[in-house]
């Protein structure tokens, strides 16, 4: 990392982070989904295997796909979700990190006058 202005960098990573937030918000949805999809793909498997629907096959093919197609989505956001969590960690380390390494003075208590 470059020796500039500590908060020029808290401020970029501040922005990082805000990326990053809304990475991990959206990977959140599409495994919410990627769940009712999967349940979903069960719920017409079991439909099609009880012989609710009069084409069976077509059915039974389409369930076996939202379910694949489901869990390839939800393995591929759990491991986004988790590889962004780690970054914001890291982000949020380092952004405490340069905090501490500003030379911050104390304000005395004293009243403020005002004009």
């Amino acid at each position: 990392m470059t020796e500039g202005d500590p908060a020029d960098e808290i401020s970029r990573i501040e922005e990082r982070l805000e990326t990053l937030a809304e990475t991990a918000e959206r990977c959140r949805k599409i495994i919410l989904v990627s769940k009712a999809v999967i349940a979903g793909g069960f719920a017409l498997l079991l439909a099609t295997m009880l012989g609710l629907f009069a084409s069976g096959q077509t059915a039974a093919l389409g369930s076996i796909a939202l379910v694949l197609g489901g869990i390839v989505s939800l393995g591929s956001n759990v491991s986004t979700l988790r590889q962004t969590t780690d970054a914001i960690s890291a982000a949020e380390l380092l952004r405490s990190d340069l905090i501490g390494r500003i030379d911050l003075r104390v304000v005395a208590d004293s009243p403020m006058k005002l004009m």
